[in-house]
C-alpha cells in the first residue's frame, strides 16, 4: 500500500474493504465514548485523523457524534494523495487535507484532540519523533492525542492469518488488506519497544485484541 507504484484498483478496493477490518480489530467506538464524547458534551471538539487512509474512521467518528448530536468537528489528514482523493467524494461530514502533520503546525493549526489508527509501524524511525512532536505541537491546551496501533506478537499474527484466510478469495480478494495486515504486523511495536522509544509525557496502554495505544494527555504532560 506504501508504494507509490501500488495497483490502483487493488488500493481502492483496499480503501473500500478498511471499514470491515477497523471495526472488528480497531475498537474506535469504544474510545469515541470514553475519550471523544465526553469532551464533546462540555463544548465543541476539533478532532484530527493523522494518515487517514480511505477516512473509515473519521467517517465513523463524525456519523456517532451526529447521532448523538454532538458538535464534533472532523479533519482527515494524509500526505498520499491517491488516499485523499479517494476519499473526499465519500465526504460524511469530514474535511479532507492532503498535507504533512509539519504543514499544520507551520500554518498554526490546532485541535482538541489528535489520532491515527494504524500509523506509527508505518513511520521510520526519524519519521516517528516528528509526528509525535507535531502532534503534541497540535494539540489545544487541554488537548488529547491518541495514536493506537496493533501490537506486534504471535497471537496478533497468526490470529489475523487465520481469520483474513476464509475470505482471502471472496470478501479480501483484489486487495491489499491481507498481505499488507500480515506486514503490518510483522513491522509493529510490542509494548515494551513503544514504551523505550516514546518521548518523556507519553504513555502506552495495551488493550484487547492485541491493541497498543501512544497515549498523550496536555493537563498530565505539560507543566
Amino acid at each position: 500500500m506504501d508504494d507509490p507504484a501500488a495497483d490502483a484498483r487493488m488500493l481502492e478496493r483496499t480503501y473500500e474493504r478498511f471499514p470491515l477490518v477497523n471495526a472488528v480489530v480497531s475498537r474506535w467506538r469504544a474510545v469515541y465514548r470514553r475519550d471523544i464524547r465526553p469532551r464533546a458534551r462540555r463544548k465543541p471538539i476539533r478532532l484530527l485523523d493523522v494518515g487517514s487512509g480511505g477516512g473509515d474512521v473519521s467517517r465513523a467518528l463524525a456519523a456517532w457524534a451526529r447521532r448523538d448530536a454532538l458538535p464534533v468537528s472532523i479533519t482527515a489528514l494524509d500526505a498520499d494523495e491517491r488516499a485523499i482523493r479517494w476519499a473526499r467524494p465519500r465526504g460524511g461530514g469530514v474535511e479532507y487535507r492532503c498535507a504533512s502533520t509539519t504543514a499544520l503546525v507551520d500554518a498554526g493549526d490546532r485541535f482538541d484532540i489528535v489520532i491515527s489508527n494504524h500509523l506509527l509501524h508505518h513511520l521510520s524511525r526519524t519519521e516517528l519523533p516528528t509526528v509525535l512532536a507535531d502532534s503534541v505541537a497540535l494539540a489545544a491546551d487541554d488537548g488529547l492525542v491518541l495514536h493506537r496501533d496493533i501490537e506486534r506478537g504471535r497471537f496478533a499474527y497468526w490470529g489475523f492469518a487465520a481469520g483474513t484466510l476464509p475470505f482471502a478469495r471472496n470478501l479480501l480478494a483484489d486487495s491489499f488488506i491481507r498481505d499488507d495486515g500480515l506486514t503490518s504486523i510483522r513491522r509493529a511495536y510490542t509494548a515494551s519497544e513503544l514504551t523505550a522509544i516514546a518521548p518523556p509525557g507519553w504513555q502506552v496502554r495495551r488493550a484487547i485484541p492485541a491493541r497498543l495505544e501512544l497515549r498523550w494527555e496536555a493537563w498530565d504532560a505539560r507543566p
